[in-house]
């Protein structure tokens, strides 16, 4: 794959995990990089280690796909800090219109995705209906108290980084779930250095270990990985319905109430609950550009596979 290619993806997944409820998974899974990336995130291996205590460090770097990380992390990180701002101001301003157009996206993937399970039996029925019910679950459920002291940072980073390297979960929504929300804002804003090692320790633990169990399972049960993956991806739809009742806040990074747990509903009732109009015309044209973005890609060529080529 070209770098401009791995780079260009890599801008997709960070302004994705700009914006909440949106995981870089998702934007790695469709987009064909998804098993690429466990892959490389696997290779963190003991053998890697070897050839860095001998000194190999340019068979460490072929070993751990260290080109394609690169180009990737360089994306990421250019895309959060070019297009933070816009996309903060797009959610703060506009967020049913950008909700909708990531809605037809990641509808159109979920249903071209089906195409890759080669033969749907029982079992690939059964994974997709749980990745389904599992995501839905997780998108509706409540604020919830978590594990207090430094297990339950260690914990919430594990969790967090698990959840967002998975499609359609969002790890910021699952440290909102978790009630940690507001705690990391706080440890990010004070530079809690022993929180944030405790943190970043369990991330780097759970980004190891979890990927090495996703990239097993799309070796090994591809058809149910990819059904079960395929079912987050639908399950995940709840989550980014742009027209929502909020149940519960969170207080954000400024001192502003974020949602905390939302329910889906219809744009006239929401109009009614809020009093805001829901852009019924506007949201519909964004989704279905959405979708049929990802079909004029596919339809060019960039396959939205999930194998490693």
């Amino acid at each position: 794959m070209r770098a401009g290619g791995i780079f260009v993806r890599g801008l997709a997944m960070g302004a994705a995990d700009i914006v909440p409820g949106v995981s870089g998974g998702t934007i790695a899974f469709i987009t064909g990089i998804y098993p690429t990336l466990l892959h490389s995130l696997r290779s963190f291996d003991t053998h890697a280690l070897r050839m860095l205590l001998r000194g190999d460090i340019g068979a460490a770097w072929q070993h751990v796909n260290g080109r394609f990380l690169l180009f990737l992390v360089l994306g990421i990180l250019t895309s959060i800090f070019s297009l933070a701002r816009l996309l903060g101001w797009l959610l703060q301003h506009y967020p049913e219109p950008l909700w909708a157009f990531f809605f037809g996206l990641i509808l159109s993937s979920a249903l071209l995705l089906l195409r890759q399970v080669p033969h749907w039996r029982w079992q690939e029925l059964a994974a997709l209906s749980l990745g389904t019910f599992l995501a839905l679950a997780i998108g509706l459920a409540p604020r919830s108290g978590f594990v207090d002291g430094n297990l339950g940072v260690f914990l919430a980073g594990f969790i967090a980084i698990c959840a967002m390297i998975l499609p359609g979960i969002s790890g910021s929504f699952i440290l909102v779930l978790l009630g940690m929300y507001s705690t990391v804002l706080a440890a990010l804003r004070g530079f809690d250095v022993l929180f944030l090692l405790i943190f970043i320790t369990g991330a780097a633990c759970g980004l190891l270990s979890f990927s090495r169990l996703l990239d097993w399972l799309l070796s090994t049960y591809r058809s149910l990985a990819v059904a079960l993956l395929t079912g987050f991806l639908f399950g995940s739809l709840t989550v980014v319905w742009p027209w929502k009742r909020v149940l519960e806040w969170v207080v954000g990074s400024h001192g502003q109430l974020k949602p905390a747990q939302q329910l889906p509903v219809l744009p006239g009732e929401y109009l009614a609950r809020t009093g805001e109009d829901p852009m019924l015309w506007v949201c519909l044209g964004l989704a279905l550009l959405g979708f049929l973005a990802v079909w004029l890609i596919d339809h060019k060529g960039s396959h939205l596979q999930v194998d490693s080529k």
